[in-house]
């Protein structure tokens, strides 16, 4: 696929379903994963690639941070959260280390991350696959980290469900460039 066509035809599907990339492929993706911008080469992305029964016990994490630490949560929450993983056959949850440095703050290391997550998405898009990129309650809240068995410099900033696109797509909407970029000449 062109890299620009890539670039400005991914989009996040609303299902996800069977094949999942293989172990080979997604190698790969982590190898595009990790060529993300990286100030002073800290190298502070991480990912825990959950498929399988996997997914059983990632519903088990969810389903235990939600009764504790969400307030007022219903029992039709607590269901949601227990059957989220199942929306598609693999999850990566999107982990940063942060190392503590003098000329690179946590947020930037975090915005690593992040961009490691688009490399993905877009590495995915490339082998005609596809992700959604989720946070909510899930993500950013250092309660986590313990379910994970991570240690207190890790923060989770998202999980991308994987897998291959079905169903309806969604349309790419025509955007005005102009109602974005500023140009100072």
């Amino acid at each position: 696929m062109d890299a620009i066509q890539n670039l400005i035809s991914r989009n996040s599907p609303r299902e996800l379903t069977t094949p999942m990339p293989s172990k080979e492929e997604m190698d790969e993706v982590y190898q595009a994963a990790l060529r993300a911008p990286d100030h002073a080469w800290l190298r502070p992305s991480r990912f825990i690639e959950v498929t399988g029964k996997g997914l059983d016990k990632l519903s088990e994490i969810y389903l235990a941070f939600a009764a504790k630490n969400i307030e007022d949560v219903t029992p039709l929450q607590l269901e949601k959260y227990k059957s989220a993983p199942y929306r598609a056959p693999m999850v990566i949850v999107l982990i940063t280390k942060i190392a503590e440095h003098p000329k690179v703050p946590a947020i930037e290391q975090m915005l690593s991350t992040a961009t490691a997550a688009q490399n993905i998405l877009l590495a995915l898009h490339a082998k005609n696959y596809a992700g959604i990129w989720r946070t909510g309650k899930l993500a950013f809240d250092q309660n986590l980290i313990e379910h994970f068995n991570l240690s207190p410099e890790h923060k989770i900033i998202g999980y991308l469900y994987v897998g291959t696109p079905a169903g309806t797509t969604k349309p790419i909407p025509d955007l005005d460039i102009e109602k974005f970029v500023t140009h100072w000449d």
